[in-house]
């Protein structure tokens, strides 16, 4: 199958552009090709019998029989030589429009990395390197996660704080027995640091809304490995809390 770009357009015209072009009707055509003669003003006319053709349209073009590779993919159908202002890569050449779900789930989790880094920086204030490893642990795990979504690679099995996904789950849900304490309920009162942590929580959750918008297929989910991970996440941060509120960070 023939298909002409945008570069072919631009060798054959060199700057002198037709009023009319004339192709075969078995010749595709890239959506950057039409755009490029829409912006030179060049009517494309598709199919019509040489005799119907004004004296100053071009001749058809010849192309090659083997097929012409775009240098990018739209992943819903269609070709670019350019990569269009309002798309982006989703994996390799494959362009999604900036609001497709899995590029709203890699901003939620560039985000959510952001917020580590500010928390970081007021353990470090506070002094509290225990607290600031642990934050670096979890970040480290982000970009983990980040990186097998990107590469469409499974993600690794995986230990935080030194805990199985088991263990995060069970201490996450009984602070009494593993920490002293009862569940925190969020207030002012409780202090800057454990505010933030829990604000820090709440966005692994909106990530993990994300993630769930971004892989869901009708009935069932892709990508569970991913959105175990983001379960976890958002319970080992709260782990933090109660291990902070029962003193284990002095």
């Amino acid at each position: 199958m023939k298909v002409l770009t945008e570069a072919t357009l631009r060798a054959t015209f060199k700057n002198k552009f037709p009023s009319q072009y004339y192709i075969d009707q078995d010749i595709i055509i890239t959506p950057s090709a039409k755009q490029y003669l829409k912006e030179k003003k060049v009517e494309l006319i598709i199919g019509k019998k040489e005799e119907e053709i004004k004296k100053n349209v071009y001749e058809p073009l010849k192309i090659p029989d083997e097929r012409i590779i775009p240098k990018y993919k739209s992943f819903v159908g269609g070709a670019f030589e350019k990569k269009p202002e309002h798309m982006t890569q989703l994996y390799k050449n494959i362009l999604v429009a900036k609001d497709h779900p899995r590029i709203i789930l890699r901003g939620k989790l560039d985000s959510f990395q952001s917020q580590i880094l500010e928390l970081q920086v007021f353990a470090h204030q506070k002094k509290m390197d225990q607290l600031l490893n642990e934050l670096n642990e979890i970040l480290n795990f982000a970009r983990e996660i980040l990186k097998a979504e990107v590469l469409e690679e499974t993600l690794k099995e995986f230990n935080l704080l030194g805990l199985s996904p088991e263990e995060l789950r069970d201490q996450s849900h009984q602070p009494k027995k593993y920490f002293g304490i009862d569940h925190i309920f969020p207030s002012y009162e409780m202090g800057e640091m454990l505010i933030k942590l829990n604000t820090l929580r709440s966005s692994s959750r909106e990530v993990e809304i994300a993630a769930i918008k971004a892989f869901k297929r009708e009935y069932e989910v892709d990508r569970l490995d991913i959105i175990k991970a983001l379960n976890r996440l958002s319970s080992v941060i709260y782990i933090m809390m109660c291990k902070f509120k029962a003193g284990l960070y002095q």
